[in-house]
């Protein structure tokens, strides 16, 4: 596993560069990733009355078949609400890398993706490909 973070290109989208999934580092940065955003969905804590936490979001890399999931606490919901679009690939930039807790693991990746304040999630292109979808 290579943990350089040199961005690469995007395949079939001139000009956009991302880090891959596996050279994310742990910590606050400004690297970023362009993945496929299959499904996304409210966080609720049901020992509290189903509290909303926050909107918990799968990430897909389709060049290396992996998955990763983001969260975006109950603060922030309201700001990044309208960039989330199922189905769709985007750029998320700015964001926190931290270790995924077993108590909470929903992929296999080591890693989870924490919107912060600074975090800029952009809709890359408007039709996925037939790959990604979204299922109940």
């Amino acid at each position: 596993m290579s943990l350089s973070a040199s961005p690469v290109p995007q395949t079939g989208i001139p000009g956009v560069y991302h880090s891959t999934f596996e050279s994310l580092r742990l910590g606050s940065s400004s690297q970023n990733i362009v993945s496929g955003l299959p499904r996304f969905w409210n966080s609720l804590n049901f020992k509290k009355d189903m509290e909303f936490m926050g909107i918990t979001v799968l990430f897909l890399d389709e060049n290396v078949n992996s998955v990763i999931y983001g969260f975006i606490p109950a603060r922030r919901a309201n700001h990044y609400m309208p960039s989330l679009k199922a189905c769709s690939i985007v750029k998320v930039d700015s964001f926190e890398v931290a270790r995924c807790s077993s108590m909470y693991k929903i992929t296999d990746h080591q890693f989870l993706i924490r919107i912060i304040s600074p975090t800029i999630i952009d809709e890359v292109i408007t039709s996925a490909p037939q790959t990604i979808s979204s299922h109940n």
